[in-house]
């Protein structure tokens, strides 16, 4: 790595910098007996925060830059530190927005690190990833449709649209002349083969009510505008491998073991308003 670029990214950093009074004596170090590596203006900056930060800037090669490098982000620490010195200094901590967002960066970290204390303890068992593979199972349609569409701005172009195919214009040529999705409206409006989950859920809901070769007699709202849709061919399809999902598996049960801990939080704590 020939050059490190210049880079200010840490909220720990910030809030380690930051948070002291300007004549106080702050310390951040790995454990009290631990000896500086630097220090910038009274504040000691330990070993381990250096080392952090040299994670941060370089990443998976962390360990194998050059001595050259290592310097040059020690510097970039520096920097960040005394920018942070300043910045309290003229007040800057004390604006509304900086110190809320240096509050909700505390919050994010110190949360991060005790869901990591908590998870690191309940590490999924097969039992678990089975059950929530079946629970999954039973809560996905194992059908995919394949559907065409017209995206209007107004219901009123979308109800005109519909009245032409009552009539007998082809649902291709409509589309390619009225549907504001570009890419979709070259191929006659086709959108391709999706899962139900792959839509927003209007759009899946009508499409799951329609037979093959029929089009919704009104127009569907979305986020993205109107729809006129129409099911080209709707077919099963086949879940996927226990072991091809597993790690998702497992991502899914951490998070749901997470928030029911957080969950009986919520049951215990006094909370005004509710």
């Amino acid at each position: 790595m020939k050059v490190i670029r210049y880079v200010v990214l840490s909220a720990l950093l910030a809030l380690a910098a930051c948070s002291k009074k300007a004549d106080e004596k702050p310390t951040v170090a790995a454990t009290p007996a631990a000896p500086p590596v630097v220090t910038i203006n009274g504040q000691a900056i330990s070993q381990q925060l250096l080392d952090d930060y040299v994670k941060a800037v370089a990443g998976e090669n962390a360990a194998n830059i050059s001595a050259e490098d290592r310097e040059q982000i020690r510097e970039n620490l520096v920097r960040i530190v005394l920018i942070a010195q300043q910045a309290e200094k003229d007040g800057v901590t004390k604006d509304v927005e900086v110190a809320t967002r240096i509050e909700l960066s505390r919050l994010n970290l110190i949360q991060q690190a005790v869901a990591a204390r908590y998870l690191k303890e309940r590490v999924p068992t097969e039992a678990d990833l089975r059950a929530e593979f079946d629970s999954q199972l039973a809560a996905t349609p194992l059908v995919e449709y394949q559907a065409k569409h017209i995206l209007v701005d107004g219901e009123d172009v979308a109800l005109k649209a519909i009245q032409q195919l009552q009539s007998g214009t082809d649902f291709g040529t409509l589309a390619r002349r009225l549907s504001k999705d570009k890419s979709s409206a070259e191929k006659g409006g086709d959108l391709g083969w999706f899962a139900p989950n792959r839509m927003v859920k209007p759009f899946a809901d009508a499409v799951a009510l329609l037979k093959k070769g029929e089009y919704t007699k009104t127009p569907v709202q979305t986020q993205f505008g109107w729809h006129v849709i129409q099911l080209t061919n709707p077919r099963d399809r086949a879940p996927p491998a226990f072991d091809d999902v597993k790690e998702q598996l497992g991502q899914i049960v951490l998070q749901k073991k997470f928030k029911a801990y957080s969950d009986e939080m919520i049951k215990t704590a006094k909370i005004d308003p509710p």
